[in-house]
């Protein structure tokens, strides 16, 4: 197998300091190497819907939702985003014509957001290249190696909470 730039950095630590096991910083390493490379193969798909990952991440949450209309604390508690960060993007999203606001019967302060039918279609047509998208990045391990990276990363998160 080839060396990458975590295999040198724990070379060096090893001439510096071998009396110290770098291994963990070898795994660690390669996640937010991972991750930046991902961030910037994943943007582009969304950009070229005219979305942010966030108001992406919005859409397909309300569209995963089924049709029923959410709250914006439902979302920014799901998304795990600051309310602020939320209700500007809905702002956003509704003048676009993406998701529109549901006033509450029952408390004039509350509303609930919906996907218009652009929405749906919108997210639905993003969503097939996303998903595509992320397939073809994780094409160079097998449905074997997929599905135990999948079940070592939940592991991690798992232990965090």
């Amino acid at each position: 197998m080839s060396s990458d730039k975590v295999d040198k950095i724990l070379a060096q630590w090893l001439t510096v300091r071998p009396d110290l096991d770098c291994s963990a910083m070898g795994v660690v390493g390669r996640l937010r190497q991972t991750s930046g490379v991902w961030k910037n193969k994943l943007d582009p798909v969304f950009q070229e819907y005219g979305l942010s990952s966030i108001e992406f991440d919005i859409l397909a949450t309300m569209r995963r939702s089924g049709n029923s209309a959410v709250t914006p604390t439902e979302l920014y508690q799901t998304l795990m985003l600051s309310s602020g960060a939320v209700s500007t993007r809905i702002e956003l999203l509704v003048k676009r014509g993406f998701v529109q606001r549901i006033a509450s019967e029952q408390d004039r302060r509350s509303c609930k957001v919906t996907l218009t039918k652009k929405g749906i279609e919108l997210v639905d047509t993003a969503l097939n290249d996303h998903v595509a998208n992320m397939n073809n990045m994780l094409s160079v391990l097998s449905s074997q190696e997929q599905d135990q990276l999948a079940k070592l990363l939940k592991k991690i998160l798992l232990a965090e909470q």
